[in-house]
């Protein structure tokens, strides 16, 4: 075979290679989830994703990691509703916030991303809490990862901040903090699963009440939204 038709062999087969790392990465996320989800992160172990996944242990480890990279990836992946992380600059609904001029349209794209994202990261990110509090490779990415939303929260603080709209009586820290603590998987799991509320009362409310709480002169009510901040 001369080297032209090899050539062009290996050219042909680098899309088939490249779908077929990208299904086996699909199908071990999956089986990650469902089982980190289900029988918890102390409980599985690589073997059984692998056979969940129907690759070996060692394709597992070699596309993506072992199981505290495995909890990290499923992470991501929920943040940026694709099989890859996403830096949070380049997802979409945050070029959104940073072109909306006002600092309500800022809010509630913010808030309607959120809550697409907690639908998919809320029963992992559980899952990492549980992790976290006994294996100490989990604890670090729990911490890194509260860090991480803490500092993004200040950067839409300061965001916010340059609509000319926020309450001068409130620092850009005061505005992040409540952002990072209203924005926790721990409150949606309040709201949404313990309390019934739907995805769609409980955006409402969150976009409600941030506007009231840090804009100078908020508009009410919201669309969507009673008075007392109630979705209808």
């Amino acid at each position: 075979m001369n080297d032209n038709v090899k050539a062009g062999k290996r050219r042909y087969n680098a899309p088939l290679r490249a779908a077929q790392a990208a299904d086996r990465r699909h199908a071990i996320l999956g089986a990650a989830r469902h089982l980190f989800v289900v029988r918890g992160y102390a409980a599985t172990t690589v073997a059984e994703i692998a056979a969940d996944a129907g690759v070996s242990v060692d394709t597992v480890y070699a596309s993506i990691g072992r199981k505290p990279v495995l909890l990290r990836e499923l992470v991501e992946t929920a943040l940026s509703g694709t099989d890859q992380a996403v830096p949070a600059r380049e997802r979409e609904y945050v070029r959104a916030i940073g072109e909306a001029s006002g600092a309500e349209d800022k809010i509630a794209i913010y808030v309607d991303a959120l809550v697409a994202i907690q639908q998919r990261l809320a029963p992992i990110f559980l899952a990492l809490r549980e992790a976290a509090s006994t294996d100490s490779s989990c604890a670090r990415i729990w911490s890194e990862i509260g860090e991480r939303r803490a500092a993004n929260m200040r950067e839409f603080a300061a965001d916010l901040r340059g609509t000319g709209q926020l309450r001068e009586d409130l620092s850009d820290d005061d505005v992040a903090d409540v952002i990072w603590s209203m924005n926790a998987t721990e409150y949606w799991v309040l709201l949404v699963g313990e309390r019934n509320w739907t995805v769609e009362r409980f955006r409402d409310w969150l976009v409600d009440a941030w506007i009231r709480l840090f804009l100078r002169d908020p508009t009410r009510p919201r669309d969507g939204a009673h008075p007392n901040g109630a979705a209808r």
